[in-house]
């Protein structure tokens, strides 16, 4: 289904093809020879999202622009099942494998691979050809890769992520931090009641 949300409707090349179970909301282009497989969600929420030539997102992933950070995707880019991407930008011939994630502001360079549950955090800088293996963890710029139980590690090469303030605009100090995101969020979301079939 395609939807208009915030006065913005989505472009679809004509040579693209979009499952019927999946969801295309607002300011979204979407270049030839894409394929959208069923249940996959891309979302302009506030900011754009252009996707490249040849571009496969399988079934179930997630891609989600922000009002803070537009999404773009490079041609010939696989994004798979389960996985997302949040305010990103991911270069040309990029394999996302299932459940791999992406946050915002991070940008993935052309040809790199992000493996199964592997996860790129907020801001990371991937070069090019860069592999993140099965579950670790992609921090900072210059990148720096992580197993998952180096937590500790992982909280020290992002002293300043502060993902309530950028992402939701609340300070993380906030005596009653989760009441005051889910509300602010809870009120932007809530602009999905005037969307209407594209």
């Amino acid at each position: 289904m395609l939807y208009e949300h915030l006065g913005a409707r989505p472009r679809v090349h004509d040579t693209a093809v979009i499952a019927p179970t999946a969801v295309i909301s607002g300011d979204v282009e979407l270049s030839a020879h894409c394929q959208v497989l069923h249940g996959a969600v891309i979302t302009a929420e506030g900011g754009p999202i252009t996707i490249g030539e040849n571009v496969i997102v399988m079934e179930n992933a997630l891609i989600r622009a922000t009002a803070a950070d537009a999404v773009h995707i490079g041609a010939h880019t696989l994004v798979g099942t389960l996985a997302s991407i949040a305010g990103a930008s991911v270069g040309e011939e990029v394999f996302l494998a299932s459940g791999a994630r992406v946050f915002n502001g991070a940008h993935v360079g052309n040809q790199c691979e992000i493996r199964v549950n592997a996860i790129v955090m907020r801001r990371a800088v991937l070069p090019e050809g860069t592999v993140v293996p099965i579950g670790w963890v992609a921090v900072g710029d210059p990148v720096q890769l992580f197993s998952p139980d180096q937590s500790e590690e992982i909280a020290l090469a992002q002293p300043e992520l502060d993902f309530p303030g950028h992402v939701f605009g609340v300070d993380r100090d906030t005596p009653d931090l989760m009441v005051q995101l889910t509300e602010r969020y809870g009120q932007s979301l809530a602009r999905h009641a005037d969307d209407h079939p594209a």
